[in-house]
């Protein structure tokens, strides 16, 4: 029977079953606890990592989860003990809920006992489902509560305080992190930000090329120095050095080879989600392509498709964060900020090598 239309099917969003059969083949541990293939010639479901041997594609269909499964009349693996991934989830997502609702971040004996796990085990256990720590997490999450608050407070003590910060230098150590800039550079427009920048010659056409003297800002194609006082309207923008130069050279050869990778320096500023986004985008081996849904499974929020897609559409740096990897489910090439065609010449540049 064709999986896609197996009558145990259920209505609730999941990744397309290609997309489950891939992360059960790489055994795949980030995407535990969001679908359970069930194995028909032996009436047994399974988490995607777990270490039995595949089945056949044909003898694999896909459920969202352990209830689902059992509903239908399949049992637990007794090797992967798919059951227990809810019920870690559900700790995690208790976690969490513990962490955004606390004034100041609660330590790790305090958020594994309200999950009810040994600190240790939850540390590890937390860190495979969200990708971080429980102190990373609580970090992110005050940087994000900043970053609104700059928007919305008339100075920045006052956003530094309503964010959840007990001094200031907390704050501005975590801005610095997430943020790109300090928090005033941040509220000001990039006051107080130098950033160099330069109009580079590429294969594929002009190349704009900004970097603070942390690393590269901006790279993009159709732009030039106005679109990057839209950016960055009270930064003080430079022309190239010697330093930005290199760095420019280092873009230009990557447009003409994107298979080859660069390990260049970059100042871009993101939320935690953009951060997972473009993380996974970079974990793409070149001459892959991947499907949004791919991507939002890979870090685990298989329902935020749409958002995986402002994400890209967010990405600053064009080429080195290569958001031109993604298709859509149905394998069309998409939108691209910078045109189809150069999409297009961008992936068969790396099928090639």
């Amino acid at each position: 029977m064709n999986q896609m239309t197996h009558p145990y099917a259920s209505e609730r969003t999941m990744p397309d079953p290609d997309a489950c059969w891939d992360a059960f083949l790489r055994r795949d541990r980030g995407v535990d606890g969001q679908f359970v293939g069930v194995v028909l010639t032996t009436g047994i479901y399974c988490k995607p990592s777990c270490a039995a041997r595949h089945p056949k594609r044909e003898n694999m269909i896909f459920l969202p989860d352990p209830a689902a499964a059992r509903a239908a009349g399949f049992r637990a693996c007794l090797r992967c003990r798919p059951d227990e991934v809810g019920r870690d989830r559900l700790a995690v997502e208790a976690a969490k809920a513990l962490i955004a609702g606390a004034e100041t971040p609660p330590s790790l004996d305090e958020v594994a006992a309200h999950a009810g796990y040994a600190p240790h085990h939850f540390h590890r256990l937390f860190k495979r489902e969200t990708g971080m720590t429980p102190a990373a997490y609580a970090r992110a999450l005050r940087a994000e509560r900043l970053k609104a608050a700059l928007g919305e407070e008339n100075s920045v003590t006052e956003a530094i305080y309503e964010a959840g910060y007990n001094a200031p230098s907390r704050a501005y150590a975590d801005a610095e992190r997430h943020l790109g800039m300090t928090p005033s550079a941040w509220k000001n427009g990039g006051a107080g930000v130098a950033i160099r920048h330069a109009l580079v010659p590429t294969s594929l056409g002009p190349a704009l090329v900004a970097a603070t003297e942390k690393g590269l800002c901006r790279i993009s194609f159709d732009e030039d120095e106005a679109d990057l006082r839209r950016y960055f309207p009270k930064a003080e923008l430079l022309p190239a050095d010697a330093r930005l130069d290199a760095l420019a050279k280092q873009v230009s050869a990557l447009v003409d080879d994107p298979a080859a990778g660069a390990d260049l320096p970059v100042d871009v500023r993101g939320t935690a989600f953009q951060q997972a986004i473009w993380a996974a985008l970079c974990a793409i081996p070149p001459g892959e392509t991947r499907s949004y849904g791919e991507i939002v499974a890979a870090i685990g929020k298989p329902g935020a498709v749409r958002a995986a897609g402002t994400a890209c559409g967010d990405n600053n740096l064009a080429v080195l964060i290569p958001c031109h990897r993604v298709l859509r489910s149905d394998g069309g090439m998409g939108g691209y900020a910078y045109g189809i065609e150069r999409k297009r010449a961008l992936l068969e540049r790396e099928k090639e090598r």
